[in-house]
């Protein structure tokens, strides 16, 4: 062989190492983000899963990808959503949210991680064995959320005179979630001596024709459910509850600060951000099976000032004092 030809093979030989070590890049892992809202309604919760999923050392685009399917208000489309990532064979299922959504979750895979957010009890609706153990492959976060209900109501008879007629909203298509809240509304008639009218509304035109059912009723006073679809429908409660003077308590501090009089709920974001640590967790090899759910119990109370003033709503001194944040 020419000793010009040598060198040449053996330089060709030592470019192409390199070249197959990086071609040799581990794989990175896919997260299948399923959510019952839109892209746009979830993306501020998007961003607080993604700085839980930073907490445990993954990014997206750098050490793992992310597949996002939205149901946008239809629960019927989420087991066909996650059909297509169990198909796709993601790495981890992450819900956001959505207690039908991480029902269909366990229904389509046994194999497959599930890391839920939801605000039912997940044992009683059957996700998971036990908070401690959750066995299986299913773990998450799960907030206080029907059994706030109650807390609204008695926070209203604060707010009201005495003999008001009130008013709570509820979603028949969660049909887990209302069958919890009617008991512990029945419960709360015993022990507040009193029987809201239930009303119920699962898209924007039934919303706008509980209001009017409210104005013809007479009904003075509304306590909203935190079932997750109201919370994506916050911008019409909020001018609904305004246009008809109507005070109104909700679960999330996202209504009052646009607006809304009073909420009583738990931190959605610092739920989103556990959702994406314990993906990061699970990710890096702990056992949904294993990980206990979390159990978010802390409840912060927001007021809105103006929006008090404009409904000739006063709130007691005592009230004002337990509120964590006070708009003016």
């Amino acid at each position: 062989m020419r000793r010009r030809e040598f060198l040449s093979l053996v330089c060709g030989t030592t470019v192409a190492w390199p070249l197959a070590a990086r071609a040799e890049q581990p794989v990175k892992p896919v997260i299948g983000y399923i959510s019952g809202a839109t892209s746009d309604f979830m993306r501020e919760y998007v961003n607080a899963f993604h700085q839980g999923l930073a907490s445990e050392g993954y990014a997206e685009n750098l050490n793992l990808s992310v597949e996002y399917r939205w149901a946008e208000g239809h629960n019927d489309r989420l087991a066909g959503l996650i059909a297509e990532l169990v198909q796709r064979r993601v790495d981890i299922i992450a819900v956001g949210g959505s207690t039908p959504g991480a029902l269909a979750a366990k229904a389509a895979t046994r194999d497959i991680p599930i890391v839920f957010l939801v605000g039912t009890d997940p044992v009683e609706v059957g996700l998971v064995t036990s908070l401690a153990k959750p066995g299986g492959n299913l773990t998450g976060i799960t907030i206080l959320n029907v059994e706030l209900i109650a807390k609204c109501l008695e926070l209203m008879q604060s707010l009201v005179p005495p003999d008001t007629k009130t008013a709570v909203l509820l979603n028949p298509a969660n049909t887990l979630q209302i069958k919890f809240e009617r008991q512990t509304l029945q419960n709360a008639e015993r022990t507040l001596g009193m029987r809201p009218t239930i009303l119920n509304a699962s898209n924007p035109r039934e919303i706008e024709a509980a209001f009017e059912a409210i104005v013809e009723a007479g009904v003075r006073a509304l306590v909203v459910s935190g079932e997750y679809f109201f919370l994506t429908q916050r911008d019409l409660l909020v001018a609904l509850s305004a246009r008809h003077r109507i005070p109104t308590i909700y679960a999330y501090g996202e209504f009052t600060r646009i607006g809304g009089l009073m909420s009583y709920g738990t931190d959605n974001f610092d739920a989103h951000r556990r959702v994406g640590a314990n993906t990061g967790r699970v990710l890096r090899g702990e056992l949904p099976a294993n990980l206990p759910v979390q159990q978010i119990t802390k409840v912060e109370m927001e007021i809105n000032l103006k929006t008090a003033s404009t409904l000739g709503v006063t709130f007691p001194l005592s009230m004002l004092g337990r509120a964590d944040k006070v708009i003016e």
